[in-house]
């Protein structure tokens, strides 16, 4: 009996094995493959796949459904746009990926914290409720104030990343060496997460999202597990709006509106 299980693992291990060496292939070949049009789509599945994956931390493994979570999508396109964006309202500071990331992944993790802190200790309708009004705020300063965000027309001028090593650069301009960086970026945040919600972290939050009284009891401080997943997903979705700016060269304050919530919570 243990034999004829191993044997079926093992079948089961060559079979996905070889199916995730095919899909590896067809990824690294697909811009030679496929037309201009079809590579655009790609990224673009890509990138909302990525923000689809943040929300799925808090809808699917804790059970907090959002309809703000736009903010943290919109506020990394104009994070990105702020900082590289080459235009009369921004900084043009850098776009060197390794200094552009952790900006865009320490800005989005402030707001997240901060907004974090204040929601999550309601629940339900409520918790919906302030991440709505959360989003919907942005939207509307994104939209009023045109001095900083360029207003309905959004921040335009923002260049495809590049790595800067002061002796050696590589820029992503070209569209196929951006889809290499978007697959890239994809899989590293497909793989991080399948990691830590198969780690006792993981297995925390399911425990709360299936009985949160009964893990208070058993000791857990399940409000600060919540704040850190929500951190965490506003960063993801953060570096989801960073990579859509940056292919599209433009913010928009269409990023911040609720119904990019609401096409996320479709696909989780």
């Amino acid at each position: 009996m243990i034999e004829r299980l191993d044997t079926m693992y093992q079948r089961l291990l060559s079979r996905n094995i070889l199916v995730a060496v095919i899909i590896v292939i067809l990824a690294i070949a697909a811009p030679y493959l496929a037309n201009t049009y079809t590579i655009s789509l790609v990224i673009e599945v890509l990138i909302f796949s990525i923000f689809a994956m943040s929300l799925n931390l808090l809808v699917g493994y804790t059970g907090l459904p959002s309809f703000g979570h736009a903010a943290f999508f919109g506020l990394g396109a104009y994070i990105i746009a702020y900082i590289s964006g080459v235009n009369d309202l921004t900084l043009s500071f850098t776009n060197n990926i390794l200094l552009t990331l952790p900006m865009v992944v320490i800005g989005t993790g402030i707001i997240a914290l901060i907004v974090g802190s204040l929601a999550l200790r309601t629940d339900g309708i409520y918790f919906l409720m302030i991440t709505l009004a959360f989003a919907q705020m942005l939207f509307s300063v994104a939209m009023r104030w045109s001095a900083v965000t360029g207003g309905s027309d959004g921040l335009i001028g923002i260049p495809r990343p590049e790595i800067d090593l002061g002796i050696w650069k590589y820029s992503f301009e070209s569209r196929t060496a951006f889809y290499y960086f978007v697959v890239t970026t994809f899989v590293a945040i497909y793989f991080g997460l399948h990691n830590i919600i198969h780690s006792p972290f993981g297995l925390a939050l399911k425990g709360i999202k299936s009985n949160q009284m009964r893990m208070q009891v058993l000791g857990y401080k399940t409000l600060n597990y919540k704040i850190s997943i929500f951190v965490l997903a506003g960063v993801i979705a953060g570096i989801a709006g960073m990579l859509l700016a940056q292919f599209y060269w433009h913010a928009s304050p269409e990023n911040l509106y609720w119904t990019i919530s609401g096409q996320a919570l479709i696909m989780v």
